[in-house]
């Protein structure tokens, strides 16, 4: 499946992050993935330190409280960046829309591919929310 014809749709994306003007409808799991890459192609930005805060002055802002049960969350967030920037490295060369299509149809791309790594309960504890949490089944092999 192709999520993305071009790098201007993830430019949108990421800024649309940013500005807080990405509708809500859009901030699928393909979306998260394409701001990670955006961001992780942006050396500048310094993806890992200011996604998290991207994410929860988005959630905020489209009405989506930040809780120990609901919207950001620390390990998630950092695991699919690691998983992305993997990706990216080995892809240097590709077109930004390119590489994310083929992430997205990895299983990277799957929503599910963190129960690879980490059990459920672990995954979704307030510990694992509130910050970054190291798998309990497995290690990253990133």
């Amino acid at each position: 499946m192709l999520h993305f014809s071009s790098d201007s749709e993830i430019d949108r994306i990421g800024r649309g992050l940013l500005d807080r003007s990405l509708p809500k409808v859009e901030w699928t799991h393909a979306a998260h993935f394409a701001a990670a890459c955006w961001l992780l192609r942006r050396p500048d930005m310094h993806a890992v330190r200011v996604m998290p805060g991207l994410i929860r002055a988005y959630n905020e802002a489209t009405g989506v409280p930040n809780t120990d049960t609901g919207g950001y969350h620390e390990t998630i967030t950092l695991g699919s960046l690691r998983a992305a920037r993997a990706w990216l490295a080995t892809r240097a060369d590709r077109a930004l829309h390119e590489a994310l299509n083929e992430l997205l149809a990895s299983e990277y791309g799957r929503s599910e591919w963190l129960f690879a790594f980490w059990s459920k309960p672990l995954l979704f504890s307030v510990a694992a929310r509130k910050a970054w949490v190291e798998p309990d089944l497995r290690p990253l092999p990133f």
